[in-house]
């Protein structure tokens, strides 16, 4: 159906293009060099064929294949976001293609001794035969989210080149800065025009997802008092051992490393210090709302009982709420999901859904009124210099969107 090395072309052509974004800038995109890859895709949609391209200020890439049936059809959508984590460089990928790969460990840069292996990373063992595309241990890959533009690129292509496949109206966005939490913020849901929509950004194949975390920012400021060392006996205040306490007071166990599924955590992102300031900051996360709530009163009581402590206030707690759970706003057309899942099947891929420990576009995009579940890409060990993606799974999404638009068509036929 998709040819495969139209897919590694496409693919390959958006990932050498750095799209890092910045979460310090103030701007949208938040790095100039953003623009090229979008630039690119608009123009690529134009001449594919499709109607209504357009590029806005911001770099929001919007584009509407047309139905081609007579009954009435709801606009439906496919949201991907072209910029890059900042975690890790995205500049000067040299993506290395694996060939039928036999299971073993692949050397990524033999200089650095940087192997991927399939002894820590064991989802590679689901891909022995099939054609893998890695980094060369320097960068990052870029599927994240450039295999999800692939594939709504190659879909929508494909629905052009073979008019047989019917279909309603079919609405494209392209989004800057999903990975500093900003995708979404700028998207024009009205100009979209559509009823509902998917975010291409999952990860392993199969994946199906419409929960995600509830998600805030904690920034947490600890003062202390500084005096010369060798006369501080009761008057100098360390900010670095009250930072320490308030850090060894929260649960251990409720962080990243100890946590999965719907269970949710307090995470330590950055933190520096000296003696009379410490600046930490947190991210918050849960599933459940209630919990989610929970763990912010418990961030501010605990700063309470420290200043308590203490003559003078030592601890100052900015929260701010990032995303919400999109549950509560698909719930109520979960027909959105079950098409989702029927394409899957009828692709023969079995649906795996579950809840998103991280937070899309999507999410974003439901409470803003266009509901959107997240759907596979294909890649894995996304932010880092492990990343891959197996050709074979971009092929499939591509498969699985260009089936969601037949039996949309199909489902509002009279």
């Amino acid at each position: 159906m998709i040819e495969k090395q139209h897919i590694i072309n496409r693919f390959t052509s958006y990932i050498t293009i750095d799209t890092e974004s910045d979460p310090k800038s103030d701007s949208t995109p938040s790095t100039e060099k953003q623009w090229k890859l979008a630039k690119k895709l608009a123009e690529e949609l134009k001449q594919m064929g499709m109607s209504d391209v357009s590029i806005d200020e911001h770099a929001y890439v919007m584009a509407t294949l047309p139905s081609n049936v007579e009954h009435e059809v709801p606009a439906i959508g496919f949201v991907s976001h072209f910029d890059t984590s900042p975690d890790f460089t995205g500049a000067n990928i040299k993506p290395q293609i694996v060939e039928k790969y036999d299971g073993k460990d692949i050397v990524l840069n033999e200089a650095e001794d940087i192997v991927l292996s399939p002894d820590y990373f064991e989802d590679l063992l689901q891909y022995k035969g099939q054609t893998l595309i890695t980094t060369d241990g320097t960068t990052l890959l870029g599927a994240d989210d450039k295999a999800g533009i692939t594939e709504i690129m190659s879909a929508v292509e494909y629905l052009i080149q073979h008019p047989e496949i019917k279909h309603g109206p079919i609405k494209v966005g392209f989004t800057p800065d999903e990975e500093i939490g900003r995708g979404a913020h700028k998207f024009d849901v009205e100009k979209f025009g559509a009823k509902w929509a998917y975010t291409m950004d999952g990860s392993q194949i199969g994946e199906l997802e419409y929960e995600n975390f509830n998600a805030a920012g904690a920034d947490v400021t600890v003062k202390g008092k500084i005096v010369h060392p060798g006369y501080a006996k009761g008057k100098m205040v360390n900010s670095m051992y009250i930072a320490q306490d308030f850090i060894n007071s929260l649960p251990r166990l409720e962080t990243p490393e100890h946590t999965e599924d719907r269970q949710g955590f307090f995470h330590l992102t950055q933190i520096s210090g000296k003696v009379e300031e410490t600046n930490m900051h947190y991210i918050i996360r849960d599933h459940d709302k209630e919990h989610f709530e929970a763990r912010k009163k418990m961030m501010l009581d605990l700063a309470a009982e420290i200043n308590s402590q203490h003559e003078k206030e030592v601890i100052v707690i900015n929260i701010k709420d990032q995303y919400f759970n999109m549950r509560e706003k698909v719930e109520p057309v979960m027909h959105i999901v079950d098409i989702a899942e029927d394409a899957m099947k009828a692709v023969n891929i079995e649906p795996l859904i579950k809840p998103i420990r991280g937070g899309t576009d999507g999410s974003q995009l439901s409470f803003m009124g266009l509901p959107c579940p997240n759907i596979f890409a294909g890649g894995h060990n996304f932010h880092g210099r492990y990343e891959y993606v197996p050709v074979e799974s971009m092929i499939k999404a591509t498969e699985v969107i260009v089936k969601i638009a037949e039996l949309t068509a199909k489902k509002y036929q009279s």
